[in-house]
């Protein structure tokens, strides 16, 4: 123990040697750094006065001392033209727009002009300045490089986004939606309509579905076909109403003409604009729409209607298409339509001393009323019946028989439409089928390696390429059954 006391007290004081020596020279090196930063800056100050001084004994002032120390910084480091400066120079003059031409101008009178913002250093009282390190000089220079490009970008930037402003962001006789249109509200699945619905565009009001809401203060403003997010992340399509989607959706008395038949109706009467019509049976005023669009501003249309709930009815659709046009094309829609509640086999007065290019009639004894009628159709012109039932053709057809009119029966038809489901083949895991060639004997492994290459490749890729996808097509689950049976009798003379 005695021996062991004297060895720890030497370790001890071994250390403390240790730890003073590295002290005192961590203290010398600072010393002699500090020493170093002060001769530095006085040979800094004492060069920058030695340089004053022989421009005070030369001829040139200050000031030009100043331009000539910045033409040096300009030459030193030309700022490099920005993407809208090089389209412009590619650019003839003519195509240039007054605001880009400006700016041009003036960085070709004042190129050496530079800002207060690239003057290197600080300057004291006495207006003399003192020039930093010179890795800072060169850092500063860079940066104040590169705001002057950023600044000459944005003027340039402004200058073009000015002149585009001024210009529509829409298409020529583009509009808008505006409150008061109507609107139809779309979403799909897998090629299905799985929600379809007619709305009126109104404020403070929602747009409400099983896959969520959406305002309409939301809607309003937006161009037509957008998409929009319900509350609960679904994406419906947003657009305007057709006239096909009006009389398929607006609220309807009777039924309505639909438009497979309704255009079917117009191409047997040959429908022009300027055309003189008369339609039996308003119905909820299907018909009665497409007779307006087909003779236009120039023709007319007498609507007769012998119950009153459906004149009604038809007046009103009839008003509601016309506002929501005028709002959406800015114009309105013609008012051609005369509606009258009276029954046609007794208001001869109706039609005296009118003649009419065509007669459209939806009765349901449509053969009661041709007496009437065809006294008032143009030789040669066509009267067009929609029937429901083919007893009531049968019906119509014997009436004529008995009746002896000028009339031939041209055509019976039925317009079918069959809707049909055209799609890329899926497998139950969602990705695409591949299309699988025949296999020759000879090369039945190369050819399997390759369907495994390109089965890979559909794998990775979320888009084949073009024809390696086979298609289904296939009729629609959903088709429109049977509507209306519809007669083509010609007015002749005999």
């Amino acid at each position: 123990m005695a021996v062991q006391m004297p060895f720890t007290g030497l370790l001890f004081v071994h250390r403390l040697v240790r730890i003073s020596t590295s002290r005192q020279r961590h203290l010398s090196s600072r010393d002699i750094l500090l020493k170093c930063e002060r001769e530095t800056r006085t040979f800094s100050t004492a060069s920058v006065k030695c340089n004053e001084n022989k421009g005070d004994n030369s001829d040139s002032s200050p000031a030009t001392t100043k331009l000539t120390f910045r033409r040096a910084l300009l030459s030193r480091g030309r700022r490099p033209l920005s993407p809208l400066e090089r389209l412009s120079s590619l650019l003839p003059q003519d195509a240039l727009s007054p605001e880009v031409m400006q700016l041009r101008e003036q960085n070709r009178q004042d190129p050496e002009e530079v800002p207060n913002t690239q003057v290197l250093g600080t300057q004291d009282e006495s207006g003399h300045g003192t020039i930093p390190k010179e890795v800072d000089s060169e850092t500063r220079h860079a940066s104040d490089a590169a705001k002057e490009t950023t600044a000459s970008d944005t003027q340039l930037n402004e200058a073009f986004n000015e002149k585009t402003s001024l210009t529509s962001p829409t298409l020529p006789r583009e509009s808008l939606l505006a409150f008061g249109e109507l609107l139809v509200a779309e979403y799909r699945k897998k090629g299905r309509v799985e929600f379809r619905k007619m709305f009126e565009l109104q404020t403070g009001t929602r747009l409400q579905s099983s896959w969520g809401v959406i305002l309409h203060d939301d809607i309003a403003g937006l161009p037509a076909g957008c998409f929009l997010k319900t509350s609960r992340g679904v994406l419906l399509l947003i657009r305007r109403a057709s006239l096909e989607d009006y009389v398929l959706y607006m609220k309807r008395g009777p039924a309505i003409a639909y438009p497979k038949d309704a255009g079917t109706m117009l191409m047997m009467m040959d429908v022009a604009e300027g055309d003189c019509v008369l339609e039996s049976g308003s119905g909820s005023g299907a018909m009665s729409l497409f007779l307006s669009r087909a003779v236009g501003c120039k023709g007319s249309v007498l609507s007769v209607e012998v119950r009153e709930d459906h004149h009604r009815r038809a007046v009103l659709n009839y008003k509601r298409w016309r506002t929501s046009w005028s709002l959406r094309r800015g114009e309105e829609w013609p008012d051609n339509v005369q509606f009258h509640n009276s029954d046609l086999c007794t208001a001869s007065s109706l039609l005296a001393a009118q003649g009419f290019h065509a007669v459209a009639l939806d009765l349901i004894n449509p053969h009661l009323v041709l007496p009437t009628v065809i006294p008032h159709l143009h030789p040669g012109a066509v009267c067009a019946v929609y029937l429901a039932n083919i007893t009531q053709v049968i019906d119509l057809l014997e009436g004529l028989r008995c009746l002896a009119l000028p009339l031939l029966c041209d055509r019976i038809i039925e317009v079918p439409v069959r809707d049909w489901v055209v799609a890329p083949a899926l497998q139950k895991d969602g990705s695409y089928c591949p299309r699988k060639a025949p296999i020759l004997d000879e090369d039945q492994r190369e050819d399997e390696t390759s369907v495994e290459a390109d089965t890979e490749e559909m794998t990775e890729e979320k888009r084949p390429a073009f024809g390696s996808i086979p298609y289904i097509a296939r009729p629609h689950p959903e088709q429109m059954s049977h509507t209306a049976f519809l007669v083509k009798l010609r007015k002749c003379v005999r």
